[in-house]
């Protein structure tokens, strides 16, 4: 056996994860669906010039994908699956944590929450097309869109119904402003 063999022979074993095209396909489709949906939420955060758009976005929801997809691979048993899964949460939020900023000395102006969370469902919609629960996570990707975008116009159509807030700060989206005082109500910000 020469040289050529020795390596043509081990790059065959270091290939041999994928046994069959069906295996292949699977997990293609479950990587491209993860980067899809992820691509999905992360174009209506960078639409909104957030910091966490796109490509963060695609990047969570492979990597979720790829830490469920790989163990589930290896035939780790469904019991440890938890594990990993629990990792991967705890990790996401570390990285959600660096989204969030509180901007001067008032309590109340924290920025970053809603993309946190973007990002915290996008692991979560990773993590469903990586075992292979597609119609789960593209139904989550698309209640998600849905909140981020109706729910700031719903919350201002509620309030022309019910009037401002009876408590301050009873919600940071309807809190009652001198923009909606003068002018009417607006379309908050969202972060």
């Amino acid at each position: 056996m020469d040289w050529w063999d020795i390596v043509a022979d081990t790059l065959a074993a270091e290939f041999s994860d994928v046994p069959d095209l069906a295996q292949l396909v699977r997990i293609v489709v479950r990587l491209l669906l993860a980067a899809l949906l992820g691509l999905l939420l992360g174009s209506e955060r960078e639409y909104e010039g957030k910091a966490a758009g796109v490509r963060t976005h695609m990047l969570v929801a492979i990597g979720s994908a790829l830490f469920v997809l790989v163990p589930q691979q290896a035939g780790i048993e469904p019991a440890d699956m938890s594990r990993v899964i629990q990792g991967l949460v705890a990790g996401v939020g570390f990285l959600c944590a660096g989204t969030i900023l509180k901007r001067g000395r008032n309590e109340e102006h924290v920025e970053g929450l809603t993309t946190a969370a973007g990002l915290w469902m996008t692991a979560a919609i990773g993590m469903a097309c990586g075992l292979g629960r597609e119609v789960t996570a593209i139904l989550s990707a698309l209640l998600g869109l849905a909140v981020l975008q109706a729910m700031p116009r719903l919350v201002i159509w509620v309030s022309r119904l019910t009037g401002p807030p009876r408590r301050p700060g009873a919600s940071s989206a309807n809190r009652q402003t001198p923009e909606l005082r003068e002018d009417g109500p607006r379309l908050p910000p969202r972060d």
